[in-house]
């Protein structure tokens, strides 16, 4: 795998999990209304960390859980129903979009450690990371071969840059307005979120198949 490729794998696969409105996502918005970009900032800065050490299991786990057929086989299907279960999950939130709910500016004051130890812990504790890391992450990483020394780094460093520049920006636009939570956003994102859940579906049923395909043939 060339550095750029692994770089841009990395960083497409942490969008796709970015662009889920959910409780990390939900807390960035609503910190940024409530208190400003920077605490806003924070939060997202320790979810990226919490996603990271969830990555990194999967890293880990990828070249020894997988060499066993029936487990790898097992998480193929299941990896795909995962993906095309979130593919249909945000085309439904394109038409249906969730809302957040926010309070006035000027909330509650916390340290920007508290604040990111608060985006670390949502991170941890998502349904939507938990999922998506057990049942899509390890599939996809097992698929791309990414072996070891640049072809890695770049896609951990391709992976942490999307989910920085994510909390940054929405960040940036949560504070200057509360329009940043509305039903056309939030529709663009979940349109947006059901293209790349369609693109690694399509990845990781294909990557699966050749491999069973290759263990069937004479």
């Amino acid at each position: 795998m060339s550095p750029l490729y692994g770089f841009l794998q990395g960083f497409l696969l942490s969008l796709s999990l970015c662009l889920d409105l959910g409780l990390v996502n939900a807390a960035i918005m609503k910190t940024g209304i409530e208190n400003g970009w920077k605490p806003s900032f924070a939060v997202g800065f320790g979810s990226c960390f919490g996603d990271l050490t969830y990555m990194s299991l999967a890293l880990l786990g990828a070249s020894a859980v997988f060499e066993l057929p029936p487990v790898r086989w097992t998480l193929w299907l299941a990896g795909t129903a995962a993906l095309l279960y979130m593919t249909f999950k945000m085309i439904r939130e394109t038409w249906l979009p969730k809302t957040v709910a926010v309070g006035a500016a000027g909330g509650s004051k916390r340290s920007l450690l508290r604040h990111w130890l608060t985006g670390a812990g949502l991170a941890f504790a998502s349904p939507t990371s938990i999922v998506w890391f057990a049942l899509v992450a390890g599939p996809i990483v097992a698929g791309m071969n990414i072996g070891e020394g640049a072809g890695l780094v770049c896609f951990v460093a391709g992976f942490f840059t999307a989910g920085l520049l994510w909390s940054f920006a929405v960040a940036i636009v949560s504070s200057l307005s509360g329009a940043w939570a509305g039903p056309g956003i939030i529709r663009a994102l979940s349109f947006c979120s059901a293209l790349l859940f369609m693109y690694f579906a399509a990845k990781v049923f294909w990557n699966g198949l050749q491999d069973v395909l290759a263990a069937v043939s004479p």
